[in-house]
């Protein structure tokens, strides 16, 4: 007797499971590059001495002593330049600072670069000091390196967002397209298989390797970078689930009408790539205006950084993620809803 055939959601899944595991460079992409990118992001921005900025000294009578008083600052990298090599160098973003003048230093730099800001202050204090000023009163310093505060703390869980964010909607959408691309959804046209079948298979074969995907970063950054997960692991594996899902809607709807590859490459760029430069994953979005902070904290990869880092760095109960989770189930449902409607076999 045959065995009795599972549901097409069930079967759907499995068969998406083996394709996975049979695509080597897929299995890469999940696993070994989120690792590799937190490896060599995380050995750049360790807990090291603060590299030294570059300045340009006009070459002059007062030169060689500005060079010296600048060189006591911890901050700065000082170097004695012609005025024509001085500005070149300023205009290709060699040195941040060029300080000109004969009696009184005329500082030059952008205003619109930070460490062109910290160049000067630091500069002014530094040939202030050689000249004689006395401070009214020496203050004190503290450095903060405790975990939850380093760079690494920010970092990782921007990473593992963009991670799901990739993953999820690549994976998704590679798989529905490529069906399409070898005429394979239009033979499932003929089969008692409904649409809805076919695409919760997509999401579901998906969350087979989410959580290990999750672990796996996670247990990376514990183990090499000391980064721990301070709140409940389950908070953190049900938001990690929320926000596959999320994901996963939205590479759907990207896929369902998309015909070619480089089609679908192109609309996948257009929809992540917004959310890679304002969403927070390398640093804060606080920095954008005021005006489109509101934009920005409804993408669906801003509200799951947030509650990343909430429960990661700030051990935040779940309660307390409940808006970024409700903002990130509101995008897979809708992504979903809107797929399953526009959705072409062929």
């Amino acid at each position: 007797m045959s065995e009795t055939p599972h549901h097409p959601i069930v079967e759907l899944t499995i068969v998406r499971t083996k394709e996975f595991l049979r695509e080597t460079e897929a299995v890469f992409w999940v696993f070994g590059f989120p690792l590799l990118l937190a490896l060599a992001l995380g050995f750049a921005f360790r807990s090291k001495p603060p590299d030294r900025i570059p300045i340009a000294v006009v070459d002059g009578p007062q030169a060689a002593a500005r060079e010296a008083a600048l060189a006591r600052s911890p901050a700065l990298l000082p170097r004695i330049m012609t005025a024509g090599e001085a500005r070149l160098a300023l205009r290709r973003g060699k040195v941040s600072l060029l300080i000109d003048g004969q009696r009184t230093p005329v500082y030059r730099f952008d205003v619109t670069r930070p460490d062109a800001r910290t160049a000067r202050v630091e500069a002014d204090d530094a040939l202030q000091t050689a000249a004689g000023r006395r401070d009214v009163f020496r203050s004190s310093e503290s450095h903060v390196t405790e975990q939850g505060s380093r760079y690494i703390d920010f970092l990782l869980p921007g990473l593992l967002g963009m991670n799901l964010m990739s993953t999820g909607m690549w994976a998704v959408g590679f798989t529905i397209v490529n069906a399409r691309m070898k005429k394979l959804l239009k033979r499932l046209v003929a089969t008692p298989m409904r649409k809805s079948d076919y695409l919760i298979a997509q999401f579901l074969s998906r969350l087979v390797f989410l959580l290990l995907e999750v672990t796996f970063l996670v247990a990376f950054g514990w183990i090499v970078f000391g980064v721990r997960v301070n709140g409940s692991i389950w908070t953190l594996a049900l938001l990690c689930l929320v926000g596959g899902f999320s994901f996963s809607g939205v590479g759907i709807l990207v896929a369902s009408r998309a015909r070619t590859i480089e089609a679908v490459s192109g609309m996948m760029n257009v929809v992540m790539m917004p959310m890679w430069l304002c969403s927070g994953v390398f640093f804060s979005y606080e920095r954008f205006p005021e005006a489109a902070k509101p934009f920005i904290r409804a993408l669906p990869l801003t509200a799951l950084n947030d509650a990343l880092r909430a429960v990661m760095n700030d051990a935040m109960p779940l309660h307390t993620v409940a808006m970024p989770m409700a903002i990130l189930a509101i995008w897979g449902i809708v992504c979903f809803a809107l797929a399953l409607r526009i959705f072409r076999w062929q």
